[in-house]
């Protein structure tokens, strides 16, 4: 009789201490984070420095700012992934010290990306040019690093991990693919007539983005699984991830393209316009890219997120496939234990 109320108070003991881990811990934390965002850093600076020995080796004038454009949605592209993988390490930092305060995290991810963007900005206006072009490109890149970082504010921090791996990855394979397209020119048919130089140039970029989606795709579901095994290595209890964070971390290197072009296209309006109003050749030029790159975000997007929701979907097993034998036997034993006993056994009275 004295045991029962003691166990009691050992029951409701243990539970305030596994609720008392949650606060403590707070959210999943995004997988090497730190790693991830001197990767990206590293990204944003070789971008930076290829941009200005692209402008400051050309001709003044016409020829850079032609320059500018075109090298301006990699400085964006690479300034989003460095703000949103700078605040993600900065958040898990402020969850392991001040555990799961989410105005905190997202004030802290904001913070990230604004010391990104200005540091990116410094070094453009210190080692670039003082051109025309030399301010719109450091305030894009301002904007879009902190932009960045208020992505990364996001909850569900290796989901966001998992996009900002896959978006650097994309981005690296954009860069590499490059001594790829003289041979698919040729592989698809370019001539002398425009209208084969048009469709080979159509196809080289399907093909392109294509690859660049699966390797999205690829890339988000691998790390969320990486993700994954770390968090039951620490604690077994931790709650799974459920489809839609697949897929939404495959659909999000390319939704990270299209935001990209968003920002160019509102902060970068001024260069493009100088651009497009050197030649009709320049205007056409510029027109054609901007559709380009809002083709490939989308191709990206669809593919990433399909090509991560198989790779998902193939981890699953099938549905109650272990308690089937468990409903069958003790159907079967019901139904022989009438016919295979004695009645007069039963009955102790016969």
């Amino acid at each position: 009789m004295t045991k029962q109320p003691g166990r009691v108070p050992a029951a409701e003991s243990d539970e305030p201490a596994v609720d008392a881990a949650v606060p403590d811990g707070g959210p999943t934390p995004a997988p090497w984070a730190a790693v991830l965002a001197l990767l990206a850093l590293g990204w944003l600076g070789a971008m930076l420095w290829s941009t200005r020995e692209a402008i400051t080796s050309a001709a003044a004038g016409i020829t850079a700012i032609s320059l500018s454009a075109f090298a301006l949605p990699g400085v964006i592209s690479a300034a989003l992934v460095a703000g949103a993988s700078t605040a993600l390490a900065g958040g898990n930092l402020l969850a392991r010290r001040y555990g799961d305060r989410a105005t905190l995290r997202f004030v802290g991810a904001i913070g990230a990306g604004m010391v990104v963007g200005l540091a990116a900005a410094l070094a453009i206006n210190l080692t670039y040019f003082d051109t025309s072009t030399t301010n719109v490109i450091a305030g894009t890149t301002a904007a879009a690093a902190i932009i960045g970082g208020a992505v990364a504010g996001a909850r569900t921090a290796p989901a966001v991990g998992a996009v900002a791996a896959a978006a650097l990855g994309t981005l690296i394979f954009v860069v590499a693919f490059s001594p790829a397209r003289d041979p698919l020119f040729d592989l698809f048919g370019a001539g002398d007539t425009q209208e084969s130089l048009v469709n080979a140039a159509k196809w080289v970029s399907r093909t392109e983005s294509l690859i660049a989606g699966l390797l999205a795709g690829l890339l988000a579901f691998g790390y969320l699984r990486w993700a994954r095994r770390r968090a039951v290595r620490h604690d077994p209890a931790s709650p799974e991830l459920r489809w839609p964070a697949y897929l939404l971390a495959g659909a999000g290197p390319g939704l990270l393209l299209l935001l990209a072009e968003v920002i160019i296209r509102i902060g970068g309006r001024s260069l493009l316009d100088l651009a497009s109003a050197l030649s009709e050749a320049d205007s056409v030029a510029q027109t054609s890219l901007g559709t380009s790159r809002v083709d490939n975000g989308i191709w990206v997007l669809f593919v990433g997120a399909l090509t991560a929701l198989i790779a998902f979907g193939r981890t699953l097993g099938p549905a109650h496939a272990d308690d089937e034998p468990a409903d069958t036997e003790p159907a079967e034993t019901a139904d022989d234990e009438p016919a295979g006993a004695d009645p007069t056994a039963a009955d102790p009275a016969r």
